[in-house]
């Protein structure tokens, strides 16, 4: 004897749910062959909604048994119930419960699209179907455009997309005039006759009399269990093939994708404004770390052009600078000992204050720079005009000065010739006999070139009224090692200061330090940018929420036509996904507009690299799966029968 399709021992229902225990059904056994048509009929509040729900596994027993086929639905996870569903069950609802969004041919097709069919093959099996229901003409169109009746065909047709042998007709005319019902009946009765399983609820004897079989309950029992007709005709029911080759992950990621960009198309304002909190965070990111690596960049290059190979012995010990101003045992007698160390290729010494130079009536405050003869080739630092005084020259006391490029422009107006010319340092007049090419900003911003150089001799004599100097400047000589020639020079001062009255810097530590310096302003700006992703992924995560709730009734529909819990997680987390893809891609492109934008209208260097634009595209993924995962999950918690019962 073959197992019964449907059965139920003792089945009751008692919900718990906010205040006192309420009992829905008590001691309810119920068995349902393949092949018949009953009606479960009863008045409102009998417990007739609660029994179909149950049958159709959208609902547990509270005690007692219930079984398809053989299987006790207990025994079953969330998933093996979805796909019970999916595979058994076909339901018709009073109230249809289409998408609004989707057209007859989508909404048809969704239950094969968690059982894995081809899209090819499910469209053309839905439209099959809907041509059989006189909806030939109506594939296209939205369940707006369609009349009641003709949902509710539309709702037929997605029930037997599957070819799941029962069919759950809950009120299936409730909601249509009389023609209507009579031709929904008449297609469940033709469904009948070609082998389903047809169960209907309803409260009206008229449409139960369509039934074989008559189940009548009563205040949560069945009170009445009526054959109508012994003897069915019926064929065998042929179940919808769906091939071997179903992939419903490929199937579910592709209509995942698909309600993305629909339901981004129907909300154009709503996801606009969501994605401006990614846009802004992304374009943040890369605007900012371009300009961030420019200004590195920079500085760098300023530093660079003062030349890696030089070492900076200053006055003061090492961690005390502020004692350098009293230090005053760096003398023109240290030079000759200091050249003297192997490996030093030329040494300059430096003393720099602010002087007063004066042209005419022409005035200006620029830095009075005492060195050595080698101070061009030390800096890499050529003549424009003129030459750079001698060694002959510092020797005797010479007068001479010469002048940057800023200063010449200031003082020499018209483009008139200072060679030759007579200015004031002070009240000392020195001839003018070279002027430097332009070098541009120092490291710190100061303009290099508002200088100008004087015999260290004179310089102390004239203007400094001083014999020492600020700082000697050491050109490595190419090949040799800078640490040791530093090591050599530290023992060198310290046997003739005997004491560490000294600092010596190395131009390579100190590129390494602005590097580091300004690396760690670039990861700041960047820190300021990710927060503003963290204020956009916020932002996802609150209108994701809101969709959940808006859209709770289509999560219901979707549950109760074969989706697992993950399916419905999956489509939530995409749509949250593709938000900031599509917000990531937009601030990029906005990000890239800004930062050359910056470059043309404030004349800032801006360097673009692959590795921000990757970072700041890749936080913006991950923030759609951090901030759109919980909303993805309370939607894939829903309790079907509490979704559908939304509005």
């Amino acid at each position: 004897m073959s197992l019964p399709l449907l059965q139920m021992n003792a089945v009751g229902r008692t919900y718990t749910t906010g205040g006192a225990p309420l009992t829905v059904l008590t001691d309810v056994s119920l068995t349902i062959q393949c092949g018949e048509f009953v009606a479960i009929m009863g008045a409102s509040g009998s417990g007739k909604s609660t029994l179909m729900n149950i049958i159709g596994c959208l609902d547990k027993p509270s005690n007692g048994s219930y079984s398809i086929r053989g299987v006790d639905i207990a025994s079953l996870s969330g998933d093996e119930l979805a796909a019970l569903r999916r595979d058994t069950f076909g339901f018709i609802f009073q109230r249809y419960n289409l998408m609004s969004d989707l057209s007859a041919v989508e909404n048809t097709e969704v239950p094969a699209v968690y059982r894995g069919m081809a899209k090819a093959d499910r469209e053309a099996h839905a439209c099959n179907l809907l041509r059989e229901l006189g909806l030939g003409d109506r594939l296209k169109h939205h369940p707006s455009q369609l009349s009641g009746g003709q949902q509710q065909r539309v709702s037929i047709a997605r029930a037997l997309m599957n070819g799941g042998p029962v069919i759950l007709a809950d009120e299936p005319t409730g909601a249509l005039d009389s023609n209507g019902g009579k031709e929904v009946l008449a297609i469940l009765e033709k469904l009948h006759r070609q082998g389903h399983t047809i169960i209907l609820v309803t409260h009206d004897s008229d449409i139960a009399a369509y039934a074989r079989r008559i189940v009548r309950i009563t205040d949560g029992r069945i009170t009445s269990d009526e054959l109508q007709q012994k003897e069915v005709e019926g064929n065998q029911l042929q179940s919808a093939e769906t091939g071997t080759d179903a992939k419903p992950g490929v199937a579910v990621l592709g209509e995942a994708l698909k309600m993305a960009l629909r339901s981004l198309v129907n909300n154009r304002m709503r996801t606009a404004l969501t994605m401006l909190g990614i846009i802004i965070g992304v374009a943040s990111v890369v605007a900012l770390m371009a300009i961030g690596n420019g200004a590195k960049q920079d500085v760098l290059e300023r530093i660079q052009t003062m030349g890696t190979d030089l070492l900076t012995i200053r006055r003061g010990a090492p961690a005390m600078h502020a004692s350098g101003g009293i230090v005053t045992s760096f003398l023109p007698e240290d030079l000759p000992f200091i050249s003297s160390v192997p490996g030093a290729a030329m040494v300059v010494p430096e003393t720099e204050l602010s002087a007063l130079l004066r042209f005419g009536n022409e005035d200006l405050m620029v830095t009075a720079v005492g060195t050595g003869e080698d101070f061009p080739r030390v800096h890499d630092w050529s003549t424009q005009s003129g030459v750079f005084f001698s060694a002959e020259h510092v020797k005797r006391y010479a007068q001479v000065v010469v002048l940057g490029q800023t200063v010449v422009t200031n003082l020499f107006p018209d483009g008139m010739n200072p060679l030759g010319q007579y200015v004031l340092i002070g009240n000392a007049p020195f001839l003018v006999i070279g002027v430097l090419s332009s070098k541009g900003l120092s490291p710190r911003g100061d303009d290099l070139d508002n200088s100008a150089w004087l015999p260290y001799t004179t310089a102390g004599a004239r203007i400094f009224g001083q014999r020492f100097f600020n700082h000697i400047i050491v050109r490595v000589q190419p090949g040799s090692d800078m640490s040791v020639v530093q090591a050599e020079l530290h023992t060198l001062l310290m046997h003739r200061h005997l004491k560490e009255d000294f600092n010596i810097r190395n131009m390579a530590d100190t590129i390494a330090t602005a590097n580091e310096t300004q690396n760690t302003l670039t990861y700041l700006l960047a820190a300021i940018a990710v927060i503003s992703l963290v204020v956009g992924g916020i932002g996802v995560m609150n209108i994701m929420l809101v969709s959940v709730t808006e859209r709770t009734r289509e999560i219901g529909i979707r549950m109760a036509i074969g989706a697992r819990s993950f399916d419905v997680m999956f489509q939530f987390l995409t749509e949250a996904v593709m938000v900031c893809f599509i917000g990531g891609l937009a601030g990029v492109i906005v990000g890239l507009g800004g930062g050359l934008a910056t470059s043309a209208i404030a004349g800032w260097r801006v360097i673009f690299t692959v590795t921000p634009i990757v970072i700041a595209f890749g936080c913006a993924f991950l923030t759609g799966i951090i901030f759109g995962y919980l909303p993805a999950r309370k939607a894939a918690q829903l309790d079907p029968i509490e979704a559908l019962a939304r509005d």
